[in-house]
């Protein structure tokens, strides 16, 4: 009894293949980069020093609460 032929595979399904294990890499790659990503605040001094300060920190803390009061206050509407 002879085997079955089997259909051979089109090049497109093998593009397909290749695009869609691309896409998977990229989409793994953001949701690892997601997870790690830490809220932080980057202060920058005269002559082109800069800092990045962390938000558990007793610094990053007081920086993004200043922040917010910034936010805040440029929210509110003008006086007239």
């Amino acid at each position: 009894m002879p085997t079955p032929r089997l259909a051979p595979v089109g090049p497109y399904r093998a593009i397909l293949n290749r695009v869609s294990s691309y896409a998977d890499e990229a989409a793994a790659y953001l949701r690892r980069r997601r997870l790690t990503r830490r809220p932080f605040a980057r202060v920058w001094w005269t002559g082109g020093r800069g800092s990045a300060f962390a938000a558990e920190t007793a610094d990053g803390r007081a920086l993004f609460l200043a922040a917010a009061e910034l936010i805040d206050v440029a929210r509110a509407e003008p006086r007239e």
